[in-house]
């Protein structure tokens, strides 16, 4: 690859944005980096025979690397002037800006993420309430409910924007003028509009017409304009159980992906509480969650 220069903020955008380089490509780039002493622009003039011994790259992402970086300053540039004073922040797991509630997760759980909104939602206690697809009327009810009870609790609301379990429970803290952390399975772009500037789903709009980072946090594991991926609905309910203090699981489907994040979060020591609702709920009981006793 040809000599360029790139700032170390605008490398880790570079990188990220490559594809192929995930969070934990990025992650072993940079410290192997590090380690070496060696610079943004040493890297990028590296052969295509060390960086595939070296940092393990496939020739794939050593030809993706090679096409994208004569463009690399152009577009950077391009997203700095359409994002620049929104304070979009791109954390990697070795950045003590990361949450460590996610290592508790294990390798499932990504190690790059961007962060837009109030930050500082991560240190305080935090909930979410879960289900699996396809809730009845009832259990949107139910929860709706146990959202409120948490906001009026002071706890931090965390939970996605595009499932109707989601949104009956993010819509809650508005009402409340309490905050929000909401986790994306598409870049943030995708969801609060270009200027990110959009509440992301119609019901929110009722309560409030723009979103507020001074209030909320959004979170993505993927770059600003990257578009939704069937893989990644999987991954945002992951960072949201994982971010999650508490868990109450409304409705699980047994052997399904909320049903595996629950028993995730009872193994990682969070405390979990189950609607006696849950066909299974006897055997969630007995590996450590609370059950919640639900009028039928």
């Amino acid at each position: 690859m040809e000599p360029i220069r790139l700032s170390p903020g605008r490398f880790r955008w570079f990188l990220a944005g490559t594809p192929g380089i995930g969070g934990r490509t990025l992650l072993r780039i940079l410290t192997r980096n590090a380690v070496l002493g060696r610079s943004e622009r040493q890297f990028l003039a590296l052969s295509p025979a060390v960086l595939r011994e070296e940092y393990g790259l496939s020739m794939r992402v050593i030809r993706a690397l090679a096409e994208g970086l004569p463009l690399a300053e152009d577009r950077l540039a391009a997203l700095e002037t359409r994002l620049g004073g929104l304070s979009v922040r791109l954390v990697t797991a070795a950045d003590p800006g990361f949450p460590s509630r996610l290592e508790a997760f294990g390798d499932e759980a990504p190690s790059l993420l961007y962060f837009y909104g109030n930050q500082r939602l991560l240190e305080r206690e935090t909930f979410a309430v879960v289900a699996s697809r396809n809730c009845r009327s009832a259990e949107l009810d139910r929860i709706e409910q146990l959202a409120e009870d948490g906001v009026h609790a002071g706890k931090v609301l965390v939970g996605g924007t595009n499932r109707p379990e989601y949104q009956r429970s993010a819509v809650v803290p508005l009402r409340w003028g309490s905050p929000r952390i909401l986790v994306l399975d598409r870049g943030m772009c995708q969801v609060l509009g270009p200027d990110l500037d959009e509440e992301p789903f119609r019901t929110a709009r009722i309560w409030r017409y723009r979103f507020d980072p001074q209030t909320d946090l959004v979170v993505s594991p993927y770059a600003p304009d990257a578009p939704f991926r069937a893989p990644f609905n999987r991954t945002r309910d992951l960072v949201t159980v994982a971010l999650a203090d508490q868990i109450h699981a409304v409705t699980l489907r047994e052997g399904g992906t909320m049903d595996r994040l629950v028993r995730q979060a009872l193994a990682a020591g969070r405390q979990v509480h189950v609607d006696d609702q849950v066909p299974h709920w006897r055997a969630l009981h007995a590996v450590g969650a609370v059950t919640e006793r639900v009028d039928s």
